[in-house]
């Protein structure tokens, strides 16, 4: 049995005369927590839509759980949950109304009640969801992605709009939920958030990986002082060689 949760083999997206992913490669483990990092444009929801068979690409083979989404859609989302960065609701729905109909899609789902609580949520069950708060719909939109019981989910952008202590509730709820075996793929542009959770980072800059490793390995190769500073490192690193290739050809 494959020990390999996703893999991703010389990705390529374009669109028209834009590549927003180039030849990218990633693994993950079954049981780790992976961090796609990069810069708004850098191509990571491209990446997750690829992932998931959301959009065609023009190159590369993905595999998610050992199954291809384009072939085995049904079966992969039956195992995979998703929240994405932007997240639409019905205008007239209710938290608990949303729960129990996500619930009802999957053949074992989770108890969404004690997800509620453990998002701190329970008070806004019986709120129509376009009252919540930001922060309160980022919430839900992950406590989503969570209530068919998944062996992996992607969130994108999961702690955008929370407040510091909401952003650490968080940030528990999938430390407990990895250890019970969850295997979780992020991105994010908090460079403290990655550090707390994730094992391995891939920080990717036009659509191209320019580093990936352990947070440690990654600072270690900067010779930076903190994940932050190292990030800033190789994203200007990359954008230093474009210019000097843009300048070649002129």
């Amino acid at each position: 049995m494959s020990k390999k949760a996703l893999e991703v083999k010389g990705l390529v997206k374009q669109y028209k005369d834009l590549t927003a992913v180039d030849h990218l490669s990633l693994e993950v483990e079954k049981g780790k927590i992976y961090g796609l990092l990069g810069p708004n444009g850098a191509g990571k929801s491209t990446t997750i839509d690829c992932i998931l068979g959301m959009k065609n690409y023009e190159e590369g083979e993905i595999t998610v759980l050992g199954l291809s989404a384009n072939k085995d859609r049904k079966k992969l989302y039956q195992r995979v949950g998703v929240q994405f960065q932007s997240s639409f609701y019905p205008e007239r729905i209710k938290v608990y109304e949303i729960c129990e109909m996500i619930s009802a899609l999957y053949k074992k789902p989770d108890d969404w009640r004690g997800l509620l609580r453990a998002f701190d949520l329970e008070k806004c069950a019986k709120h129509y969801v376009a009252s919540l708060s930001g922060g309160e719909r980022q919430k839900l939109s992950v406590l989503l992605a969570l209530i068919q019981n998944p062996e992996m989910v992607f969130l994108d952008e999961l702690t955008t709009g929370l407040d510091p202590k909401a952003r650490r509730e968080v940030w528990a709820m999938l430390k407990q939920l990895n250890q019970k075996g969850l295997t979780i793929f992020l991105t994010s542009h908090y460079m403290d958030e990655v550090t707390a959770l994730c094992d391995k980072v891939n920080i990717i800059h036009h659509g191209i990986s320019v580093a990936s490793g352990t947070p440690e390995e990654i600072i270690l190769r900067s010779g930076m002082q903190n994940l932050e500073e190292a990030y800033l490192y190789f994203i200007d690193e990359k954008e230093m060689i474009d210019r000097e290739v843009a300048f070649s050809t002129l």
